[in-house]
This record gives C-alpha cells, sequence and structure tokens, in this order.
C-alpha cells in the first residue's frame, strides 16, 4: 500500500497534453473562425506537436511532475511562470529560426503563447486540486524523533496523501500511557483504518501482542522507514542500523544497470568532450589574462571502494591556495569565480567520466581530508563509497543547505540521507531524471 498517489504524475501530464492542444485549438478559431481548414489545422498540428514536446520537457525539468510536496506547493506559482517563460524562448527560437517548421502568420505563435500560459496555470494551481482526489483514511502514527513529527506535519498538511493521522505516540515516552486504553480504544472510536509503525524501535516489541488483534478488523500496518521514503526521497540515518544496509544495500545486485550505465557514461561524455572542445580556447585565454597560471588544476577525491582518484578541474584557485576543502576561504580569481558559477570548471572531468574514474550520475565525490572527518563523525558514512561517484546526484539536486567548503557534520548526515536513497534506488530511469534536472541547475546558475 503507498500512501502517495502513483497515478498523480501521468494525470497532470495528460492535463497538460490536452490543455497544450486545446489552446491550439482555440487559437486556431480566433484566428481563422469559419474559414479554418483541414490543411491549416494539419500544418500548425505538426509544427506546434515537435515544440511540445519541447515543452513537457522543461516541465519535467522544472518540477512540475513532481510529488506536491508542502514545499513545491508554496513554489508552484513561480515554477509555472518559469518554466512558461523558457517555454516561449525556446517556441520562438523553434519558428522564427528553423523555416522547415516555420508557421504564418507569426502571431498565431504569440496568442498561443498567451492561451496556453493563462490555460496550464489555472490548472495547476487550482484544477490540480481534484487530482486523484479521495477519502482519506484515519490512521496513527507509533514512533519517535523529529522524523517522526516531520512526517506527522507533511502527511496532515497536504491533501495529495491517502492518510490522515489522528494521533500519535512516541515511543520514547510510552511510560506513563496506558495502551490498551488510550490507543486501542482510538482506533475503534475513531475508526482508524492503518497504523504507520518503527517495527525496529527497541520499546515497539512489548506493545506489539496488542496491536496484533487489529489485523482482524481490517486496520492496516505500515513501515515507517518506507512511508518516510515514499514521501520524502531520503532516508534518515536516526531511522536505520545495520540491519538495514544488510537488507537493502548490495554492491552487486545491479550488475545489468552498471554495465549499462558505463556504456552511457562512455557515450555521452565523448559526445559532450566533443563540444566542449570549443569552450576550452576561450577558458585558456581567459585564465591566462587573469593570473598567467596554469589552467588545469588536479583535485584529489576518493572514489568507489575508496579508492583515490585524481578529478581534472579547471583552476579556479590562485596558485598556491590550499584547495584540500577544509579551508573556509579558499582563494578564488575572479576568472574563477565565473568558472565555479557556470560549472564551466567541471568540464575537464569528462575526461574522468570516459576512463572510468567517475559516472555522469553518483553522489558527489569528497576530499580525503573530509572523508576521514566524516568516517569518524556520521554513522555509516562509508556506505557511499559502495558505488563510483558522479558529476551529479540526488543530493546536488534536493539538498539545498550541503557544505561546499570545510566540514559540516549535521549538514552531511542530511546529504548522507539522499545519497542512501539513491544507491538503495539506483536505476537508469532515476539517471535520466537526476540528468534532466542537472539541466536546470546548470542553467538556473545554482551550485551543486
Amino acid at each position: 500500500m503507498s500512501i502517495a498517489n502513483k497515478k498523480e504524475s501521468l494525470i497532470l501530464l495528460l492535463g497538460d497534453v490536452v490543455l497544450l492542444y486545446t489552446s491550439l485549438f482555440l487559437m486556431l478559431v480566433l484566428r481563422y473562425g469559419g474559414e479554418l481548414t483541414q490543411h491549416t489545422w494539419s500544418v500548425h498540428f505538426y509544427a506546434f506537436s515537435l515544440i511540445f514536446i519541447i515543452w513537457i520537457v522543461v516541465f519535467f525539468i522544472a518540477g512540475l511532475y513532481e510529488k506536491h510536496t508542502l514545499l513545491l506547493k508554496h513554489r508552484l506559482p513561480s515554477l509555472i511562470l518559469n518554466a512558461q517563460a523558457v517555454n516561449s524562448v525556446l517556441a520562438v527560437a523553434f519558428f522564427y529560426f528553423i523555416p522547415y517548421f516555420a508557421i504564418a502568420p507569426k502571431t498565431n505563435l504569440f496568442i498561443h503563447l498567451i492561451i496556453s500560459f493563462i490555460a496550464i496555470s489555472l490548472w495547476r494551481i487550482y484544477g490540480t486540486q481534484f487530482v486523484g482526489a479521495r477519502k482519506k483514511q484515519k490512521a496513527i502514527l507509533i514512533g519517535s524523533g523529529k522524523e517522526m513529527h516531520s512526517l506527522y506535519e507533511e502527511i496532515n498538511n497536504n491533501p495529495r496523501y491517502s492518510l490522515e493521522f489522528v494521533s500519535s505516540v512516541d515511543l520514547d515516552k510510552l511510560e506513563g500511557i496506558d495502551f490498551e486504553e488510550e490507543i486501542i480504544s482510538t482506533v475503534y472510536s475513531e475508526g482508524i483504518t492503518t497504523v504507520v509503525m518503527d517495527l525496529k524501535h527497541e520499546q515497539i516489541g512489548p506493545i506489539l501482542p496488542k496491536l496484533y488483534n487489529l489485523i482482524f478488523g481490517g486496520v492496516h500496518f505500515l513501515d515507517k522507514y518506507k512511508v518516510y521514503e515514499d514521501v520524502f526521497d531520503r532516508i534518515p540515518l536516526s531511522l536505520i542500523g545495520y540491519n538495514w544496509f544488510l537488507e537493502n544495500i548490495s554492491s552487486s545486485a545491479h550488475a545489468t544497470y552498471d554495465i549499462l550505465k558505463r556504456a552511457m557514461d562512455i557515450l555521452i561524455s565523448s559526445v559532450l568532450m566533443i563540444f566542449s572542445i570549443l569552450v576550452c580556447p576561450f577558458v585558456y585565454i581567459a585564465i591566462k589574462l587573469d593570473d598567467g597560471g596554469p589552467i588545469f588544476f588536479v583535485a584529489e577525491r576518493v572514489g568507489q571502494n575508496n579508492i583515490p582518484i585524481k578529478l581534472l578541474k579547471f583552476r579556479t584557485m590562485s596558485v598556491g591556495s590550499n584547495g584540500s576543502g577544509i579551508e573556509d576561504s579558499p582563494e578564488v580569481t575572479r576568472v574563477g569565480a565565473f568558472l565555479r558559477k557556470t560549472r564551466i570548471d567541471e568540464i575537464p572531468q569528462l575526461w574522468n567520466v570516459w576512463i572510468g574514474d567517475i559516472s555522469l550520475v553518483g553522489p558527489r565525490p569528497e576530499t580525503p581530508a573530509l572523508v576521514k572527518v566524516y568516517e569518524k563523525e556520521v554513522p555509516y558514512y562509508a556506505v557511499r563509497h559502495l558505488i563510483k561517484p558522479g558529476l551529479s546526484g540526488w543530493a546536488q539536486m534536493y539538498h539545498e543547505a550541503h557544505p561546499h567548503h570545510g566540514a559540516d557534520v549535521e549538514e552531511t548526515k542530511h546529504k548522507l540521507s539522499y545519497d542512501l536513497f539513491y544507491i538503495k534506488n539506483r536505476s537508469l530511469i532515476l539517471d535520466l531524471k537526476i540528468a534532466l534536472k542537472t539541466v536546470k541547475t546548470l542553467l538556473s546558475r545554482t551550485g551543486v
């Protein structure tokens, strides 16, 4: 049983497609009225269908098919505006600079942009509240810690989940609670149909016999670990122990995936390196004019199986700066600041992808100095070295407060929870999603 509506993204996609074509029809009716012919419709249909495919990809990159967590819910208007702005630029470039797909008159394009923008915005802001609408099931949450409270708040304040927590039980505060009177009676009196519980908590054992009989009353039981992962797309360390790793993490269970991923790394990095050749001369000139130092910098990192690797980057720090990752303020050059902001400094790492040191997608590799700190301070940190690191990863897409320079144990714990989610669920589909989201990161000039 899943508490999230798995069909939501598909319904949103279908709604977007229907509205795009409906907007196209309305535009043609507005422009041509009763003089609209089959030929005019066909010309516009095929031309606009190509741009619609690109628009849908932009919507995906913008996060408009993500699970609608509370964070996304508040950002939805700005996401729609930004996505439609990008789509407008792409449409203009597509129809104005590719004569084969040109339409006449060009006014049709702008009319469609206005109609579709209004339609998509209304659908996304108001219409989606009816997507997958269903009666909520009453539930009780049994667990402990801040993750329990986060789960309680997220589900009870988001209409897109099928559950509503009527109450919660803190397993760290069971003393003094009459479980039979306060919990079991609540289940029957409130019509509770689901119990979400931490089955691995040390205090759960004594109350399991009291919960057992609820099975015969049609009550469903869900593991809090799985529910949290389903909602937040990460695995907080406070909810797991060694048994979780033994059950979920394996370095050999993805052999076919690893082979296909390696083939994709070689193919894509080869193509990208060909295009990057055009950028290298300009970077060389800029660095030489800035301070006259070497163009490349070799950064030592920790790779798969704790094996040291050397990543090639365009130099962004002044000659002699310590780029170990421990210094609080490495001396970044003027050109280096631009290269970092635009991610151009990482282009040479395509060579590292090609030779197999890293992958295009995977946990970002850390410096040996930081790894030593984190392996002592962050439980299970070494697990992220079971797989090959990457240029971009799940944590880089969803963990906004990750540390850049210097050790930050608390934020690294948070970041590791996303890395573990990726290690457990890695697949070509997930890699594709990360790759597309990385495009958004690069275009918006946000750091990873």
